[in-house]
């Protein structure tokens, strides 16, 4: 049988697909568990990093794969066809890709956690077919091979139960000689506990509420990023989502840890910090456009999130590098 190094030599034929490449930047922080995608048909790795530069996680997805993310910490995105999915600590979601690659990047300057499983459509076609009709959407028109309007689930929490499962997956409880069938076993039961789509009627009232309260939170992310400089106010975010402004503030501090107006602010600078490494902005110009009218509001803000004022930021743009190299040449 032919090795993958043989099969890209011939003409004609693709060269096989590879994730190594993805995550060279981060060397022992990808560390394939168990399995194979295209011999057993799933595989199970482990990724702990920290990204000094935000990182492109799409090229590490294989075409014709449903993938399972369990992430722990860090945080960053899968999307494609017009919908996103958003990671945050804690939380599990799936994605499929077909031939066309989709966009994810993991954020710079984070320490990135998480677990993926991934599953080829054969793999779900044998081992899940007769419980198709159960399955999420996504998931149905991988196996099926037909187009679908979104790319990705929604996500969920992770329970207690399912973070000691990580810790599991990492640590097998059982001889090697058994470990071929253990891990086969773990694969399936992430695929029936995260593809599969309840039923209105047999969804428990509990979770089906996490679920809810999932997807307005989602739906509060996507509207501040819209335009954090005049985001909507709380009572309007309400009305748009379809609930009370003071359950939406509960719920989102629980799901993300922080209240809407403390993400707002971490939005704003996030993007006032991308404003001043371009150099094309001088501090003033920066606050006004994050959303800011008292510059000593901003420079308060900006360095209580990155410790140092904003002037300072970065230590070098190419602005401040030309002025030094003049100022050194007269």
């Amino acid at each position: 049988m032919p090795n993958n190094s043989d099969a890209k030599n011939k003409p004609g034929r693709p060269a096989a697909f590879s994730e190594a490449g993805a995550w060279r930047d981060v060397a022992g922080g990808w560390q394939p568990l168990f399995g194979n995608f295209r011999g057993a048909g799933y595989s199970i790795e482990w990724h702990d990093f920290y990204a000094k530069r935000e990182l492109d996680w799409a090229a590490s997805f294989h075409p014709g794969c449903v993938e399972l993310c369990l992430n722990l910490d860090g945080e960053g995105f899968v999307a494609g066809q017009g919908s996103r999915m958003e990671f945050a600590p804690n939380v599990a979601g799936f994605y499929h890709r077909q031939d066309e690659p989709l966009t994810a990047r993991r954020a710079a300057g984070q320490r990135h956690q998480f677990l993926t499983v991934e599953f080829s459509c054969p793999f779900l076609v044998k081992h899940l077919a007769d419980a198709e009709a159960k399955l999420h959407p996504v998931v149905r028109a991988a196996m099926e091979g037909c187009p679908c309007e979104h790319v990705a689930g929604t996500t969920v929490r992770l329970t207690a139960h399912q973070l000691q499962t990580i810790a599991t997956l990492r640590q097998p409880p059982v001889y090697a000689a058994a470990q071929p069938l253990w891990y086969q076993c773990k694969a399936l039961e992430m695929a029936v506990t995260f593809l599969f789509q309840p039923e209105e009627a047999e969804e428990f009232f509990c979770t089906r509420q996490q679920r809810l309260a999932q997807t307005r939170v989602e739906q509060v992310i996507f509207l501040l990023k819209q335009n954090p400089a005049e985001p909507p106010s709380l009572e309007e975010l309400g009305k748009k989502i379809g609930c009370s402004h003071f359950y939406l503030s509960r719920i989102f501090s629980a799901q993300t840890g922080k209240t809407i107006t403390q993400y707002l602010r971490q939005l704003r600078m996030e993007r006032a910090a991308e404003l001043l490494k371009s150099g094309e902005y001088n501090v003033t110009e920066v606050a006004l456009e994050v959303g800011y009218s008292s510059l000593s509001h901003f420079s308060a803000a900006f360095h209580e999130t990155f410790g140092c004022c904003p002037g300072l930021y970065p230590l070098a743009t190419p602005a401040q590098t030309l002025a030094r190299q003049e100022k050194s040449g007269s």
